[in-house]
């Protein structure tokens, strides 16, 4: 490592907060595999070892969390609440917080296709950063750095935006506006088993009304939701007439509920 990469790997530690004791530890968490092979010569490691510890680093300590904080939640509430917290999107956004994207070794490849920016990759490097953490100093001290974080996503005041399930909003939204269940679709599924990606679309009808990616099918398709109730809040719901309002025919002001899904499904174009 050349004095220019320690140098810059220092600043990033000032902005963590953390110094190594070994620098070489911070270093690995920053290689991408697309470096190392393109750099064979060099026998570096690329961060994928590193980022399967961080992400057992990062569920353990969000777990502990939890539990404290919500003495009387279920396993299943839980289990939601961790998935919203410790998941792609939070997990690159502090890494983007960190400026951790600037210091990535990278491919040609990786960099000319904006890998600095992708989220899927800053929240892999993330965790790796948190291995390098735990590696050079413990669990205790780790785990104080996590809390320090993640407290603020799961306090008392944001839990509603932490634990908002976008499926059952959409759902919901669905049956008012269109009287029939959205269809969740895999677009592709790459990456290798132990770090798999997913793209799915989020179809009502016939049309594509989102698209999400995650690290698992459910991510991908928490994140089309999201996308997709930002859309929806923006149609108005055609009021249709019931058979308590009139009863047999309706009245010619009054769509059936077939029409009124019709007129909806039609604002979606």
């Amino acid at each position: 490592m050349n004095e220019e990469r320690v140098q810059a790997l220092t600043g990033l530690e000032d902005r963590l907060g953390w110094y190594f004791a070994d620098i070489a530890l911070l270093d690995n968490a920053l290689t991408h595999r697309s470096f190392v092979n393109e750099n064979a010569a060099l026998a570096c490691r690329d961060n994928e070892r590193l980022e399967f510890l961080g992400d057992a680093v990062l569920e353990l300590t969000v777990s502990d969390l939890l539990m404290r904080k919500f003495p009387d939640h279920s396993e299943g509430q839980l289990s939601k609440l961790r998935a919203s917290v410790v998941n792609e999107q939070p997990l690159a956004e502090l890494a983007r917080r960190f400026g951790i994207g600037e210091h990535l070794l990278l491919g040609k490849g990786e960099e000319g296709s904006g890998g600095r920016m992708k989220s899927s990759l800053l929240a892999n490097a993330f965790e790796s950063v948190i291995a390098a953490m735990y590696q050079d100093g413990g669990f205790d001290r780790t785990a104080a750095f996590i809390a320090e974080l993640f407290e603020p996503l799961i306090e008392e005041g944001d839990i509603s935006a932490v634990y908002r399930d976008y499926k059952t909003a959409v759902q919901e939204m669905c049956q008012v506006l269109f009287r029939e269940m959205p269809r969740y679709m895999v677009i592709s599924e790459t990456g290798p088993d132990h770090d798999k990606r997913f793209e799915t679309s989020l179809v009502i009808g016939e049309r594509v009304i989102a698209t999400g990616k995650g690290r698992s099918k459910k991510d991908a398709e928490q994140q089309a939701a999201r996308i997709a109730t930002e859309w929806l809040r923006k149609i108005e719901p055609v009021p249709a007439a019931t058979a308590a309002e009139k009863p047999g025919k309706a009245p010619a002001s009054a769509p059936s509920e077939q029409q009124a899904a019709r007129i909806a499904m039609e604002k979606l174009e």
